[in-house]
């Protein structure tokens, strides 16, 4: 290769912009985070959006989600990526004539990305910036956390939120139910709380999960782990229902998990109670090195990251 093209590869190389996007959605019409042929999911609206707004600028960018949601699940702080050259960025950010500046071209990207789907949408852009080196939403973050919501017979029914609260029409024991969850803690192998995939691990580090009741006496859930294999989070909180309503006992949910094995004791509880609510990450100068090792480790076990 020349020096010419050398120099010219990185100067498009260092053109590259990625940007970090903060999102929020309601699941109930989407069938999940990722893109389906014929189906209306959070990715293809927003990289619809995408594609409008970047139509004259070449290839649209593509989304990297932190977490690809089930169908159903809300989210209030999931995170995506996109990759976007320089000029594409400044183009889809100058302001039209007699309107002010946005404060950085990334707000200006959620803003319009926001004019195309809609202000009163069911997906939000809630913010937008430039990713520090090294960043993917991805393979960089530490953990993610969810919260489930529960109205059981003691709980005020508040109808403005229906379409994110289960309910269960018996009284359930909050005490036994938070036992239960805490037994749970640890890295551990989670076979019997996973729905299982062909060369996926189940192991898993459940960092903190933990029951109390909210204002109203509804029944909230919060997990949190470096990552969740499929219908984890859902089969947990199934499990402890199961404690809270005397079909299991307190130790019950620590034996199923030991042996290992899918199991009947419990039902997976419906998508419409979770949200994911957070996803962490490190500094950022151990950013790239936590990506790095992320990757490392799915090249010799194949896993999703989902709710």
């Amino acid at each position: 290769m020349s020096e010419t093209n050398g120099g010219d590869d990185a100067d498009a190389a260092a053109s590259v912009v990625r940007v970090r996007l903060g999102i929020a959605y309601d699941g109930t019409d989407f069938s999940g985070w990722s893109r389906q042929p014929g189906l209306r999911t959070v990715q293809g609206v927003l990289e619809d959006a995408l594609a409008t707004l970047f139509r004259r600028t070449g290839e649209p960018p593509r989304l990297t989600v932190a977490g690809r949601t089930d169908a159903g699940v809300h989210a209030l702080g999931q995170v995506a990526h996109l990759d976007v050259s320089e000029p594409a960025l400044a183009t889809v950010a100058r302001p039209r004539r007699g309107t002010e500046a946005d404060a950085t071209p990334e707000a200006a990207l959620a803003r319009r990305l926001t004019g195309i789907i809609g202000a009163d949408a069911d997906v939000v852009i809630t913010h937008a910036e430039r990713a520090p080196a090294g960043f993917d939403a991805r393979f960089s973050a530490i953990w993610r956390r969810y919260e489930y919501r529960v109205a059981d017979a003691s709980a005020v029914r508040d109808p403005l939120e229906r379409r994110r609260t289960v309910v269960i029409p018996r009284a359930l024991d909050v005490d036994a139910m938070d036992a239960a969850a805490r037994s749970l803690l640890g890295l551990h192998d989670f076979a019997a709380f996973c729905r299982p995939r062909e060369g996926a691990t189940t192991i898993r580090t459940l960092q903190s999960y933990a029951w109390r009741r909210a204002e109203g006496g509804v029944l909230v859930a919060s997990l949190q782990a470096d990552a969740f294999c499929h219908s984890m989070v859902r089969a947990l909180v199934g499990a402890c229902v199961a404690v809270g309503e005397g079909r299991l006992e307190a130790s019950d949910p620590l034996a199923l998990l030991r042996a290992a094995e899918r199991t009947s004791a419990f039902k997976v509880m419906p998508a419409k109670g979770l949200v994911l609510t957070e996803v962490g990450y490190p500094d950022d100068a151990e950013l790239e090195a936590r990506a790095a090792q992320t990757r490392a480790r799915r090249e010799l076990h194949t896993e999703g990251i989902v709710g």
